[in-house]
């Protein structure tokens, strides 16, 4: 196919609040990289903080930058020295670009990487229509693999490690964050064989979707009156084998470590704003519990654990896709997913309206 020399791409322009859709050239490969034509990506929390301008990642990009890190799309070009991927293949992009030579990615943890990139943060990213990364980032789909899924890949892999770091399979589940990653928790410890999943969140429309993909209670924690840790307990008779903190508020990570049962296990996901004290004696020393950090997926171990669920049948993200549009629409994503009451889990745009049956 012939490659045009520029593209539309959403670009922050400048260090302040605001995105716009821009003409840019398309990217040059090198040798060791692959070109994609995109047809599907899809809008993370970190994109929104980009566009508000107010989050950590803000001394990392240098506007003006394309930003974008959830996609798929088909490769059209590869470097001179490409071995595995060919024209044609169907892609998705792991977000994470490590060196693969830093101690920590020699000891098996690229995701870990001492000088870890991010897609889209650190170097032009994926909302255009053609997106060049290298060859060792990309996943190959199944072919049959709806779009819409194969582009929150990336986030849902998170979903994935959190969930099944340790098994769950006959253990109580108890997730606090209706986000999307939250709601993957739900079907991921549902596809795993969790006996109970407990899901804690905000949103009455979010936690709707959570029954839909497996939990067995879902509780509103802005309820007045309503007490987690005491609920939590009398539901999983006396603690959660397992507490996935999936958002970063501090009240929820005091109730998740008290409804832990002693001897299990707390995976910290969710990023608060500022420290948060924890009665490190008796939440944690005295209860024996196993904290475990998670960030990001495990290359490629996630993705393949992952692939596998979903072709069993026992996965399906589907459901937390609540909007397709087409890619022209991108602000009415970006402000879906900005409202103040969240009527939106997951929005991916589409670069061809026909792909997504919109047209």
């Amino acid at each position: 196919m012939t490659i045009p020399r520029t593209m539309l791409a959403i670009v922050k322009p400048q260090p302040s609040p605001g995105l716009e859709l821009r003409e840019v050239p398309v990217p040059d490969i090198g040798p060791t990289d692959v070109l994609v034509k995109t047809r599907a990506c899809s809008i993370c929390g970190t994109d929104l903080h980009i566009d508000r301008w107010d989050g950590a990642t803000n001394s990392r990009v240098h506007p003006p930058q394309v930003i974008g890190h959830e996609a798929c799309g088909y490769v059209v070009a590869v470097g001179s020295r490409v071995a595995h991927i060919k024209e044609g293949d169907y892609v998705s992009p792991d977000s994470h670009l490590p060196d693969w030579s830093c101690p920590v990615c020699r000891q098996g943890l690229p995701h870990l990487c001492a000088n870890l990139k991010i897609l889209g943060v650190d170097r032009p990213g994926v909302y255009a229509e053609y997106f060049a990364v290298p060859e060792s980032d990309l996943w190959l789909n199944d072919p049959t693999l709806d779009p819409a899924a194969a582009s929150i890949q990336d986030p849902m892999g998170n979903a994935v490690y959190a969930t099944l770091v340790e098994p769950v399979s006959g253990r109580t589940v108890l997730i606090f964050g209706d986000g999307p990653i939250g709601l993957g928790a739900v079907a991921v410890a549902r596809a795993a064989g969790a006996a109970a999943i407990v899901h804690v969140g905000l949103s009455p429309y979010l936690l709707a979707i959570s029954k839909q993909l497996g939990a067995t209670v879902t509780l509103d924690a802005s309820q007045p009156g309503l007490d987690v840790v005491a609920e939590t307990s009398k539901i999983l008779a006396g603690g959660a084998d397992v507490v996935l903190e999936m958002s970063g508020s501090p009240l929820a990570i005091h109730q998740g470590l008290q409804a832990l049962r002693p001897g299990g296990r707390f995976c910290a996901f969710g990023l608060p704003t500022h420290e948060v004290p924890i009665d490190f004696t008796s939440d944690l020393i005295f209860k024996g519990a196993r904290i475990i950090g998670i960030t990001g997926r495990l290359l490629w171990d996630t993705w393949y654990q992952m692939a596998g669920l979903i072709r069993s049948g026992n996965l399906d993200f589907r459901p937390i896709v609540t909007h397709r549009l087409p890619f022209a629409d991108w602000r009415l994503g970006f402000d879906l997913l900005e409202a103040e009451e969240r009527h939106a889990a997951k929005v991916v745009l589409f670069l061809d309206p026909n792909d997504a049956g919109l047209a």
